[in-house]
């Protein structure tokens, strides 16, 4: 392992989570650095959870496995492609073969492409659709009937304030799925509130992740990052970017029975800048 676990934020440990099993999906992250999912996994850990840490790139998964071992927590890694039933399928039979359950799933996987509809050819947009949406779909049909039987569970989407709003460069294909997803989730949550089943909706905004820095490095290639950096953090009224901790730890609550009435809602990690019209 070669990153720092550690988070300034962390403050003492909670056991909040203890004994409960939380699935990430997308725990890995691109490149060196935090991303949601991989923060997601520690903090989830600290809190007593055991994790299965999945990613269509199984290393990714395994160091962010190991972190969470690290951290006193069993937990386990696999390979999974969203947006196919047969890897979902496999995926939840290798938590539950493990650890008898799945409390928790955490949908934190989106891909997207620049441009709107006369840039993007329709397979471009089909490949998207499935991954941000037809995914969210396929991972209920994995996991919610066990909670259903057990009469609890928490079902967990990662959106975007892109879901919401313009955020400075056209990134149609993205919006429009994370903003079904949105949906989906609130969706999820009305009709399998009387099974016990909780879903809610995470929507960050600009964050400073290894995959951000990626996406904003193809849209302005020109640029470097740094002055890319200052220029996103100005549009926040905080004045800061985000980054992966700031929605781990919400995740952790989200999680809990702490947010037991909380369900068929988003909550919004933006510094504000959906209060704004400083999108460009």
């Amino acid at each position: 392992m070669t990153e720092d676990a550690t988070d300034g934020r962390a403050g003492e440990r909670s056991r909040r989570l203890a004994g409960k099993v939380v699935l990430i999906a997308g725990a890995g992250s691109v490149a060196p650095g935090w991303g949601i999912g991989k923060a997601t996994a520690v903090a989830c850990a600290r809190a007593g959870a055991r994790i299965v840490a999945a990613d269509i790139d199984i290393d990714a998964a395994r160091e962010t496995a190991a972190l969470a071992e690290a951290e006193g927590a069993e937990a386990i890694a696999a390979a999974v492609d969203v947006a196919s039933e047969e890897s979902v399928a496999a995926l939840a039979g290798a938590a539950n073969a493990r650890f008898g359950r799945v409390d928790v799933v955490h949908n934190n996987v989106g891909i997207g492409k620049v441009g709107g509809p006369l840039d993007i050819p329709v397979e471009d947009w089909d490949r998207i659709q499935r991954t941000n949406v037809t995914a969210l779909a396929i991972a209920a049909r994995a996991f919610l009937p066990g909670m259903r039987e057990r009469r609890s569970g928490v079902f967990l989407t990662t959106s975007s304030v892109a879901a919401l709003r313009y955020v400075g460069f056209p990134h149609m294909a993205y919006s429009v799925t994370k903003a079904a997803a949105l949906h989906f989730t609130r969706m999820i949550a009305a009709q399998y509130a009387a099974d016990g089943i909780r879903a809610v909706t995470i929507v960050p905004g600009l964050m400073d992740t290894p995959r951000i820095r990626q996406t904003v490095a193809r849209a302005f290639p020109n640029l470097p990052f740094e002055e890319l950096r200052t220029k996103r953090d100005r549009q926040v009224p905080l004045g800061t970017m985000g980054d992966g901790w700031d929605v781990a730890h919400a995740v952790v609550f989200l999680a809990s029975d702490e947010a037991r009435y909380v369900t068929g809602t988003e909550l919004v990690i933006d510094g504000g800048l959906s209060l704004t019209m400083n999108g460009g």
